[in-house]
Formats: C-alpha cells, sequence, structure tokens
C-alpha cells in the first residue's frame, strides 16, 4: 500500500474543516475523501477527527499528525520544483546592485554574456556605492565586497578577495620602504574610500589609520595614484596584481597582509531559489574564476 494514500486528503480536511470543501479542493468526491481518510486513520489505527453533520474537528494525535504532514507535502512540492527548475531557462525580470567600479569591471560584462546565452531574461543593474536594502527596493541580488555585516540575507561567495599593500620602484627609491605597521605614518598613503586599513598582527586582524595628501573614492584612481609614485596604496588582489607581476608594484609588509575577504552574491532568503538567480549566481562564479585578474 502506498505510505503517502490518504495523507492528501487529510490534510486538506483539516484545512478546510470540511470533508465537501476538501473535495472541491481535490477535485475528487466527497465519499472519495471520505473513505481514503478512514482508511488512512485504520492504518495509523487511531482517529484523526471528531466528525459531525457540520464540520470535522482535528483530535489530538490529529494536531500532531497535521504538523509533520504539512511539513512533507511542503517539502514533496519543494523538491518537485527543485528538479523542474534543472532545466529551465532563465527568464522575466531580475534586478540587481553592485558596487560602481566593480560592477563596470567585472560583473555588468559577465551579466551581459549570460544575457545572450538566455534572450528570454531583462536584466535591470542599479551601480551604486550605497548599500541599497535589496528587500524594500524589491531586489532580486547584490554583489558585495569585502566582509559582510550580520544579516537575513543569503551569501554565496563568488571569488575571493585578497589585499596588498604596495608601491612603485619610483616612490621606494625616493622614501625608502617600510619595515613595519609603525614606520606607515612616514609614508604618505593614497586614500580611498576610507582612511581606516586593515593588517594582520599575531593572527588577528587589525584597523589602523593612515594618512596622506591625496583622496579619491576610485579603486581605479587610487591605483593611477600609485602607478605614478604618489604613494603607498592598499587595494584588493584584481587592481594590483597584474602590476605586482610585471614590476610596476612592490609589494609591502606580506608578513601583515590581513585575512582574505571574498566577493559575495547577496539574496533574500527564500526557500526555493529562482532559475534565473542560481543559474546566474553560478555563471557569475565561473567567469570571475577565468579572469586572469584573479589568477593567483
Amino acid at each position: 500500500m502506498n505510505s503517502w494514500e490518504g495523507i492528501d486528503e487529510f490534510v486538506a480536511v483539516a484545512e478546510c474543516g470540511q470533508f465537501t470543501a476538501a473535495a472541491d479542493r481535490l477535485s475528487l468526491s466527497s465519499s472519495q475523501v471520505s473513505r481514503q481518510v478512514a482508511r488512512l486513520e485504520e492504518r495509523l489505527q487511531t482517529r484523526l477527527f471528531y466528525r459531525s453533520t457540520r464540520k470535522v474537528t482535528l483530535t489530538e494525535a490529529g494536531q500532531t499528525f497535521l504538523q509533520h504532514c504539512q511539513r512533507l507535502l511542503d517539502a514533496r512540492e519543494e523538491a518537485l520544483r527543485v528538479v523542474g527548475d534543472l532545466n529551465s531557462q532563465p527568464k522575466g525580470l531580475l534586478r540587481m546592485t553592485c558596487a560602481v567600479a566593480y560592477g563596470e569591471r567585472f560583473i555588468v560584462p559577465l551579466v551581459t554574456e549570460f544575457m545572450v546565452r538566455h534572450p528570454q531574461l531583462r536584466v535591470d543593474i542599479e551601480l551604486s556605492n550605497r548599500q541599497l536594502d535589496l528587500v524594500h527596493e524589491s531586489l532580486d541580488m547584490a554583489i558585495r565586497l569585502g566582509r559582510l555585516q550580520d544579516s537575513s540575507l543569503v551569501a554565496a561567495k563568488l571569488a575571493p578577495r585578497k589585499m596588498y599593500l604596495c608601491a612603485a620602484p619610483d616612490y621606494l627609491m625616493r622614501y625608502g620602504r617600510p619595515h613595519s605597521l609603525s614606520e606607515l605614518s612616514r609614508h604618505n598613503c593614497l586614500i580611498g574610500s576610507s582612511d581606516t586599513w586593515s593588517f594582520k598582527i599575531n593572527q588577528h586582524e587589525t584597523a589602523q589609520r593612515v594618512q596622506g595628501n591625496w583622496r579619491c573614492n576610485s579603486g581605479q584612481a587610487v591605483l593611477d595614484a600609485a602607478l605614478r609614485g604618489l604613494g603607498l596604496c592598499q587595494l584588493p588582489d584584481y587592481y594590483v596584481l597584474e602590476h605586482l607581476r610585471s614590476g610596476a608594484l612592490i609589494s609591502l609588509l606580506e608578513n601583515h597582509q590581513p585575512p582574505n575577504t571574498a566577493v559575495w552574491a547577496l539574496y533574500p532568503q527564500q526557500r526555493h531559489l529562482s532559475p534565473k538567480v542560481r543559474q546566474l549566481v553560478d555563471f557569475l562564479k565561473d567567469g570571475l574564476a577565468k579572469r586572469h585578474e584573479y589568477a593567483q
């Protein structure tokens, strides 16, 4: 005998409070619903309902059984949706946000390539350095950089993010190379969006305030200034690795390099992730892994 037999009917009767209403919901006859529930009670050797001419109410055993059955039916529907979505094509509108510079350089080109492969998809990308509220702004996904704050959002790691302290050889020839964190105060630090830089001391991350005569909230602008020998900079790997390999920049204080962070895809907590978001997250992860900026 099918162990699921009668469970759909039982849940429908419990939620509707009547056999006739449950039969209408299931597109079955009232007698068939009643028969299936009676057989279920017989198998369980317990009464699930108190029956009257007008309505039915759950027994104590029925109330307990209903909670478990509802979870079972929800899990069954979830499993069917997940399998059905494995081959589903992304379609409809996907709204997302990302920081301006990183989005222009990395994310938007990959999203454009993803759309070429999935022409039924429409995308609305909000490039902003403000951290937009996904729920309030009705956004499906956000790309965030660095260390995440506590959040109710689900986070999927797209790529590592390693910070480097570096400077051009010309600057180091003129002003010398720092050999300790305490020496940073003697150097001109090129400040980006924050004048607090992260370092590692005795396996613990610490923040140190720096100062200098140049500031701009653009990573690319900080990089350009560093390449021209204006001072020290602290930037993520995807800005500097190419220049470190060529010798245009020199890595400094590597024993104090802060712990790796990451590039993240964030989306609202939900029981079932839509194909468009799930497949785009996987595509972004693969696409970023192939870029030379991330090749260690």
